[in-house]
């Protein structure tokens, strides 16, 4: 019989990491699933100085990382992993991703808001047809052939390395003057892998497939590269749902509506963090609402009528 877990949170950043602290520490069997440690918008952030109890500024991914470490150490099962899609409806709730599906009891959505709507000509259009916003779903399909990566963000080099296990090569394209990753990082001597900065991505070129990315240098000069494949790491400020189906409840711009125990419109369903907050984006808030989910999943889990606070161990 599969494992179920008492509460899953779908979202590795201060909301999802925060629920896992509280349900943990309520004894709830919990797992964190997350697409990647280097995605989302506190792993980007070169410097926080806000946060209660800081004596000194981190860059956003170092508190990112204490606060996995304590939602470990308190029994949180992490695991690396793309989430695809969800059933809702059905109890125990399903959570699918790339290697399997799980099971669970209560569901926290803690996906953030960097997605982003296809902007680029041609997007939209071959979506599916050779663009893909997941290399580790798609690139058994470009074995042997050219690539190109758009994103200058540490989960695009991420995904450009794993891109090369499968293509010939791999075109790293950003627009940025630099990649987010340190000078020494190995992207720079794989031999697969050939970076593009300072060039903006106009067109994606194909009919039924892609065969080719139009791009425009600093100059204004026009490059026209062919490649088979396209994967989009480019961030944007959307809420992040798309796997979510049409069973929850969006706002107007996207967002997930919640009431002030961050419940969804689906019983023992509940968001917190950026993806159900359109207004205010700070870790503090994104915090403290993952937080206030997870204590409402240990309520709607074990039948009280009330939230229990966690005052001390």
């Amino acid at each position: 019989m599969a494992e179920i877990f008492d509460v899953i949170i779908i979202g590795g950043g201060p909301a999802g990491l925060t629920a896992g602290i509280y349900a943990s520490r309520a004894n709830l069997k919990t797992l964190i699933l997350d697409k990647s440690k280097t995605a989302g918008a506190l792993a980007y952030a070169s410097l926080i100085e806000n946060y209660p109890g800081l004596e000194k500024p981190l860059t956003g991914k170092e508190l990112l990382e204490r606060i996995r470490s304590q939602a470990l150490s308190l029994g949180a099962k992490y695991e690396e992993q793309q989430v695809v899609g969800v059933d809702l409806i059905l109890e125990p709730k399903e959570v699918v991703t790339m290697n399997g599906s799980y099971k669970g009891k209560a569901i926290i959505i803690a996906t953030g808001s960097m997605g982003r709507k296809p902007t680029i000509k041609g997007e939209r259009e071959l979506l599916g047809k050779g663009v893909s916003y997941c290399a580790v779903c798609d690139a058994p399909f470009f074995r042997g052939k050219k690539v190109a990566v758009l994103g200058d963000s540490e989960e695009a080099v991420k995904e450009a390395q794993y891109l090369t296990e499968f293509a010939d090569e791999c075109f790293l394209i950003s627009s940025s003057s630099k990649l987010k990753v340190s000078p020494d990082h190995a992207v720079f001597s794989n031999p697969k892998i050939k970076i593009l900065l300072s060039h903006a991505v106009k067109e994606i070129k194909g009919l039924d497939f892609v065969t080719a990315v139009l791009l425009k240098d600093e100059n204004g000069q026009e490059k026209h590269i062919e490649v088979s494949g396209v994967f989009v790491y480019i961030q944007g400020s959307q809420p992040i749902t798309d796997f979510l189906g049409e069973s929850i409840s969006l706002d107007e711009r996207g967002f997930i509506l919640v009431d002030e125990f961050m419940q969804t419109n689906i019983e023992g369903v509940f968001a917190a963090g950026d993806v159900a907050s359109p207004y205010f984006r700070q870790v503090v808030i994104a915090c403290s609402q993952g937080a206030i989910a997870a204590l409402s999943a240990e309520k709607y889990i074990r039948g009280r009528s009330r939230i229990k606070s966690d005052w001390h161990g």
